[in-house]
């Protein structure tokens, strides 16, 4: 290994080792001890004896004391010299795993940090920092990588033809986790305050691996391929048929034939495997053309069957080499996967080359370059409209699912889906196989650097850095789609994105007996921008001729066409003090000041300090050999943030076409030319403990985060000023944490190693002040229910319509909900602002476990991640349980247990705050199996009767009300099963977030050296068997994963039109999978 340090312990003298790892020092006796020491590396103490030759392996570090951390603008520090919390992960940690997109590999590893995916491989990944501390943008950190900031929004969700939502993934997914060296979560404004305006929520910077680690020239050849194995589904009602009624043939007149009627799409039909036949929609015909009844049996594994295992595979080669003046590394990637949905893939390629180049002795140049192409054959909707998933669930239970795989009508193929609906479903089949959402996008990153040490003391470094991307999306709906009933449709997206900065830093570096001193000084100028131009047919237009997709092919006046355009540019000064004493005292102070194009002139210098203290107690008081590192450290910081072009003044833009005159529009948002900068305000303190020669390590942290002068958007102004919206700047938003991290060895011995971690993370982020007139901001509304967030309220607070009750309390009634005459159900409050808080969608703290067991050449290791508290809302639970396909609210239902009359409602009564107060429930149900009540329907009697138990409120005819009670005697009003489902309200329909995460575990096995020796041209052989993502554990039993309530679009009732969705799910029913991966790596 090369720049491995060998000194004589207890003198200066000392050397390097050379590209090859050899080395030559004198001793002066055979007392002497040769300490050797590499960053990142144990530190090896080696008496000297009479040796001539001392070969020694160095071993990598896991924890050590003095361990060296990037920080912002890449500059590396001692860990012991910040004030403020740094998250860091390296790329072994990361690799052991792979992940298709590397921000997986960070949950249960990082404090503070918190991971969210929509679904499975090429979907959007949520981080979010230290909890959610902006109204008016998505919360996630900058991605900065080799020095590259990196565009890596959220809101991915796009399609064409009426409800086709597609999700494209975010940007960082382009990275191959393989080619990580090391990732660090700069948290907090304090230590992100030198990237300005855009680290707000923080920096994660992702150094990638280059050759200077490499041994000569070095070969590494990897392949990895991972099998997601479905296993758990969304739990639907497997006992009945499509239909409305569960009626049984003695329920109909003699000779009657029994039908399973099409159109009627509800899951309460009849009951199967009973031994009824009825005609079903596939009965096959008799001489006579007439339809033969048919069994009716339950299919209950139509989803398992038409998922399929989904399988990536990722292969990657490697060539790195290491000399006295350059080093560098250069791969080849390639990523395949075929997935979960049929006809669904992604693909990727890489090529990376990290050269440095020693030009003189004091001048270096290095530059890092990622090429990326990603593309996909299709992309399966997702959401609710094109979404194969949402449409297998939908299948009924009485249809083989597999009898659609032929899914064009016979004689009708391209014309006509064949669908157990009778058109009014989609085939599940037909939309994975002919509704096509194809994209492809080529990217280039990278950044050339020079660094001039002018002196020993004095350098200068000049970085220009781009990050471009051109990406091309394309959505083809075929006919019969029920969506686009017009020969379907059609639409074609471009997409570009270019960004370059350029850096320069001035470093002056002084050490002069007890006193450290580094001063920096530099600048950087940002120029972004970006176009989109899109074509497609009108939602429902259709296309001329079927199946031909092309834009000359859509109907006259159906055209729908938009363009976007957009620059912007920054340009800032910053600086950088470093002043330590006595290597026991740091203090760090920063200053940058930001020139943004986007905020008007008077506005648009905005400057931001910061600063931070670290004393190293244990250095300034003898604390005994046993305390290693005692730190109490402490930071300060404010940060602007700045908005999207164009907020400043309203223009006009296309609103498409009135015959051949195009037309233009005004927004309804009156924009704000006055806005002023985001300012975010941090404070944090902390102590680090490092024990027992290292051997225990505790970490702990308290921070308090202000963002004001939020920039919001869609504020309701009155009608009168013409417009509907507008753009204001205030607010105050106050986030308070703490965050724990415990961890050491357990076991060390020659042969067995045990590391073991656990980190703790509580955020609370609440609103402090909005504006004037404005009571409340609004996230998202949804599922009659929505986020909203109220002046003291936490962020996250989820709200339902109330539901109205008696509130007399010396009423025998008080708490009994009061029925509504129209709906025949509850009453609910739905006025404005009179909302009813039900939950939070944020966890109430988040813990991570990390074990690391190694025996020789044999580990295991595994990461637990468990989130506690927080609800979700479920749009899929609520559709299916409205149309009687979910077992949950069947499940749910009130069985009388052969109680009537007086006898059932003394019992309810009775029990009356588990069946009639604090809930929704629902006495009886589908058949006489579930407790139904007889109900005539034009003279067929079913034993599917329900009723809600509560009363009716009437007024007694003096002022006065008097009630009636609903609660099984005489007089009580009957309603089908099928509408019993509570539509008005949202809580029905949620779910406890709480869960725990086996993220990953791996066993790994490291080819000895005394068999590899044997194979002259072979370094090290590793294989390594891996799964991940199994959820151990949920506390709401709803076959959802908590995790994917998340919709990475646009809000319909946020502050701004990149904030997502969190807090609530709608057909993310991707089945719970079991991943088995395997790895080889092979270096020469």
């Amino acid at each position: 290994m090369p720049g491995v340090s060998i000194v004589i312990k207890g003198t200066q003298r000392g050397t390097v080792t050379n590209s090859a790892g050899e080395y030559s020092i004198e001793v002066p006796g055979s007392d002497a001890v040769l300490v050797f020491s590499f960053i990142g590396y144990r530190t090896e103490e080696v008496i000297a004896g009479n040796q001539r030759v001392i070969n020694i392996a160095m071993q990598e570090s896991i924890e050590t004391l003095d361990e060296v951390i990037v920080t912002a603008l890449g500059i590396t520090r001692r860990e012991k010299s910040l004030g403020y919390s740094v998250g860091t992960v390296s790329g072994e940690n990361l690799a052991r795993v792979v992940q298709e997109n590397a921000i997986n590999s960070l949950a249960g590893k990082v404090t503070g940090v918190q991971i969210s995916s929509t679904g499975g491989t090429g979907s959007s990944v949520s981080m979010v920092i230290r909890g959610a501390t902006s109204l008016s943008n998505d919360n996630q950190p900058l991605f900065v990588i080799d020095g590259v900031p990196i565009v890596n929004t959220l809101n991915n969700i796009a399609g064409f033809g009426n409800d086709n939502r597609v999700d494209y993934g975010n940007a960082i997914s382009d990275l191959n986790s393989d080619d990580i060296e090391s990732v660090s979560v700069l948290k907090g404004p304090s230590a992100a305050a030198l990237y300005g305006s855009r680290a707000g929520n923080g920096v994660v910077l992702i150094t990638t691996k280059s050759g200077a680690k490499s041994k000569g020239m070095r070969v590494t050849i990897s392949t990895n391929n991972v099998f997601d194995m479905p296993y758990k589904y969304f739990p639907v009602q497997k006992k009945f048929a499509t239909g409305y009624f569960s009626f049984t043939p003695e329920d109909l007149p003699p000779g009657y034939v029994m039908k399973v009627n099409p159109a009627e799409a509800a899951g309460a039909g009849i009951e199967l495997d009973k031994e009824y036949f009825a005609i079903q929609w596939n009965s096959p015909r008799d001489a006579n053309g007439v339809q033969v009844p048919m069994e009716l049996v339950s299919y209950p594994n139509n989803v398992a069957n038409f998922v399929q295992t989904g399988i990536t595979s990722t292969n990657e080669i490697s060539v790195s080499n290491n000399t006295e003046m350059m080093n560098y590394r250069i791969g080849i990637s390639n990523m395949s996967n075929r997935g979960i949905v049929p006809n669904s893939d992604l693909f990727r390629n890489n090529l990376t080359a990290a050269t440095s180049l020693r030009v003189r002795e004091n001048i270096t140049v290095s530059s890092n370059i990622n090429i990326n192409r990603s593309w996909s054959n299709n992309r399966p909707a997702s959401n609710r409209g094109t979404n194969p998933l949402q449409w297998a669930y939908n299948v009924p239970q009485n249809t083989d699912i597999l009898d659609l795989k032929d899914y064009w009508e016979e004689g009708l193929e391209g014309i006509q889906q064949r669908t157990p609906y009778n058109g009014l479903y989609n085939n599940p089949y037909f939309l994975a196989y002919e509704v096509n959402n194809s994209f492809n996008r080529d990217r280039i990153f990278g950044n050339l650097k020079a660094e001039w040490k002018i002196t020993k003391d004095f350098s200068i470094m000049g970085r220009y850095s781009l990050d471009q991307f051109s990406e091309k999306r394309e959505s083809k709906l075929s006919p019969s789609y029920t969506g686009e009933p017009n020969n379907g449709a059609y639409g074609i997206q471009d997409i570009t994105s270019y960004e370059r900065n350029a850096d320069v830093l001035a470093t002056y570096s002084k050490v002069a007996n007890n006193f450290s001193i580094s001063v920096s000084a530099g600048g950087n100028a940002l120029y972004k921008k970006g176009t989109s131009m899109s074509s497609s047919s009108l939602s429902r237009a259709g296309l001329i001729v079927p199946n031909v997709f092309t834009l000359s092919n859509i109907k006259s006046g159906s055209l729908n066409y938009g363009s976007y355009w957009s620059q912007k540019a920054i340009y800032s000064l910053y600086g950088l003090i470093n002043f330590g004493f006595r290597d026991m005292i740091f203090i760090d102070v920063t200053g940058r000041n930001d020139w943004s194009s986007t905020l008007p002139k008077e506005n648009w210098s905005y400057f931001y300090p910061s600063a931070s203290l670290s004393i190293i107690v244990n250095e300034m008081i003898n604390m005994g050999e046993w305390i290693d590192l005692f730190k109490i450290r402490g930071g300060w910081a404010k940060v602007g943030n700045d908005t999207d072009p164009y907020q400043l003044y309203n223009t006009y833009g296309n609103a498409g076409q009135w015959g051949d005159a195009t037309r233009l529009s005004k927004s309804g948002q009156i924009l704000t030319p006055n806005l002023k900068p985001e300012e975010a305000v941090s404070t944090e303190a902390g102590i680090d403990l490092s024990l027992f020669r290292h051997r225990l390590r505790l970490e702990g942290t308290y921070y308090i985060l202000e963002n004001r002068n939020q920039i919001l958007r869609n504020i309701p102004v009155a009608s009168s000023t013409g417009s509907d919206y507008v753009n204001i700047n205030a607010g105050l938003i106050r986030s308070k944490g703490w965050e724990f991290m415990i961890g050491g060895t357990l076991i060390k011995t020659p042969s067995w190693n045990w590391d073991v971690s656990a980190n703790f993370t509580r955020n609370s982020t609440r609103v402090i002040e909005i504006a004037e007139g404005i009571e409340v901001i609004k996230f998202w509304e949804d599922a009659k229910g929505g986020a909203w967030s109220y002046v003291g309220d936490e962020i996250g607070s989820i709200y339902d319509a109330e539901v109205v009750t008696v509130t007399d309390k010396n009423s025998p009634y008080y708490g009994y909900p009061i029925l509504d005459e129209a709906d025949l159900e509850w009453g609910a409050i739905e006025m404005r602002y009179t909302k009813n808080k039900i939950g939070n969608y944020n966890p109430k703290f988040i813990m991570g476990f990390q074990s690391s067991l190694s025996y020789k050449s044999f580990s295991l290791n595994m990461t637990i991640d468990w989130r506690n508290g927080g609800q979700f809302i479920s749009q899929t639970q609520r559709y299916m349980a409205e149309d009687g396909s979910s077992q949950i609210w069947l499940d749910n239902l009130i069985h009388p247990g052969g109680r009537t009359g007086k006898e059932l409602r003394d019992w309810l009564v009775a029990n009356e705050d588990k069946y009639i107060r604090n809930g929704f429930h629902v006495v009886g149900g589908p058949t006489a199996e579930y407790g139904g009540f007889r109900e005539n329907y034009s003279g067929v009697y079913v034993s599917d009767g329900v009723f809600v138990p509560g009363v009716w409120a009437v007024d007694d005819g003096e002022g006065g009300t008097t009630y009636i009670e609903n609660l099984g005697e005489a007089g009580t009003v009957i309603v089908p099963y099928v509408v019993s489902y509570p539509w008005g309200f949202a809580r029905p329909s949620m779910f406890d977030s709480d869960f725990i995460k086996l993220r990953e575990i791996s066993l790994s096995y490291n080819v000895p050296r005394d068999i590899i020796s044997r194979i002259g041209f072979v370094q090290n052989i590793a294989l390594s068997l891996y799964s991940r993502n199994i959820i151990l554990w949920t506390k709401a039993k709803a076959g959802i994963d908590p995790e994917r309530a998340f919709q990475a679009e646009s809000s319909t009732g946020g502050t701004r039109g990149t904030q997502f969705k969190q807090g609530i799910e709608r057909y993310n029913l991707e089945p719970w999978v079991i991943p088995i991966g395997i790895k080889l790596d092979i270096t020469f």
